[in-house]
């Protein structure tokens, strides 16, 4: 299943820079996109997980130079982090020949941070374009393709598994291999055990504020400890830390970031949540959908949107606002698992201190109107077609 949009961004940004880097997750489908690309250009693929590949870079230039008229596809790039001041020399010399733009594709299984460290050598020759699993814009509307994709996650495997236990069965390999091989690559030696009990406690506080010490003390470690783990999972694009919304209120706001675990299919199974049945009854299923209604939307929004939470120690909330680049555009975004959008008091209390544009409360139905002059109720999957062609 090649995501269309990505794949555009892709092709565009290779039109305007010499290497684009694009940054996901494993598994998430960035190699099947990739060659996709490369067999519209002709360009030579090289898996830097196989030997043989990486033993053809032993003399990066010298090989390289051999395909200068070439798009180059590096898969799992940090595996040759070397490379970069290599790529840095052909580059430049590229462009002393004419040759400006379309050189590289890398492809890396972590954060764009995590990859600068690597490849500060590159600013001003490279676009960073982030590939998330599949989102709501990729499959139809259906009530039962939304839970579908909500119980099972994005990543292409488990969605499109045969069966429910496929897709279980998938996920929980994928955790087990990045716990065993992939978590080692990228940071200290953190034992397996460790950061599973770690990462299905976050599951477990899915949408509640990070307690780096209550954490800690739960496994015996210290709280900087527990920090440098959940940066990791971070990095690997594994968890995400929503960060406080930072206004100019005379009122005591929560200085703590809430903390997801990014996709849902993952979520459900550190938990052993199998189908919709077992979620419906499970004291997650709220959490649940609030983090997949956030992914989902944080997916579509434009480049450099700011994101964030609203919360002060009286009460006051919003689970999602929106500044969006270049404009003094703020949304406002409370989310509801129910079928009518109930709110609380506390979200007017939010709505009254930081004044948004818009507000939205995302619910399970699929009928958008007011529920007052600046307030709409609207369904996820509408929310997330008016974000992206708001981008």
């Amino acid at each position: 299943m090649i995501k269309r949009r990505i794949k555009q961004q892709v092709t565009d940004a290779l039109k305007r820079q010499a290497a684009v880097a694009l940054i996901g997750p494993r598994q998430v489908g960035k190699t099947t996109l990739a060659h996709e690309i490369g067999k519209q250009r002709g360009a030579l693929y090289l898996d830097l997980e196989d030997r043989d590949d990486r033993e053809k870079l032993s003399n990066a230039k010298l090989f390289l130079s051999q395909y200068e008229d070439r798009l180059v596809i590096l898969d799992e790039i940090h595996r040759v982090p070397e490379i970069f001041q290599t790529l840095r020399g052909l580059i430049d010399e590229g462009r002393r020949k004419g040759k400006r733009t379309g050189r590289f594709l890398i492809l890396g299984s972590a954060s764009i941070d995590l990859l600068r460290q690597s490849g500060e050598s590159l600013a001003g020759r490279i676009e960073y374009i982030d590939m998330q699993p599949l989102d709501m814009t990729e499959i139809t509307t259906q009530e039962r393709e939304i839970n579908k994709l909500w119980i099972q996650g994005g990543f292409p495997d488990s969605f499109l598994a045969r069966n429910e236990d496929d897709s279980l069965k998938f996920r929980k390999n994928f955790i087990r291999t990045y716990l065993e091989r992939d978590v080692p690559q990228f940071g200290p030696r953190i034992p397996a055990e460790t950061l599973e009990r770690l990462w299905t406690m976050l599951a477990h506080s899915q949408g509640t504020m990070l307690n780096a010490s209550r954490l800690a003390s739960s496994l015996s470690l210290s709280a900087p400890t527990i920090t440098k783990y959940i940066d990791l999972l971070a990095d690997l694009l594994l968890v995400r830390r929503l960060q406080p919304f930072q206004a100019n209120v005379s009122k005591r706001l929560v200085k703590s970031p809430k903390v997801y675990v990014r996709d849902s299919g993952l979520l459900h199974a550190l938990l052993g949540i199998k189908d919709f049945n077992s979620l419906s009854g499970h004291p997650i299923v709220g959490s649940s959908w609030e983090g997949f209604v956030i992914e989902n939307l944080l997916t579509v929004v434009p480049d450099r949107t700011l994101a964030s939470f609203y919360r002060t120690s009286a009460g006051a909330e919003i689970d999602l606002v929106l500044e969006f680049p270049g404009t003094s555009q703020t949304w406002a975004i409370e989310i509801k698992r129910g079928l009518s959008a109930k709110l609380q008091k506390g979200f007017y209390l939010a709505l009254d201190d930081i004044q948004p544009d818009k507000s939205f409360v995302i619910y399970s139905g699929k009928d958008r109107y007011p529920l007052s002059e600046s307030l709409e109720a609207i369904s996820v999957s509408e929310m997330t077609h008016l974000l992206l062609g708001y981008s």
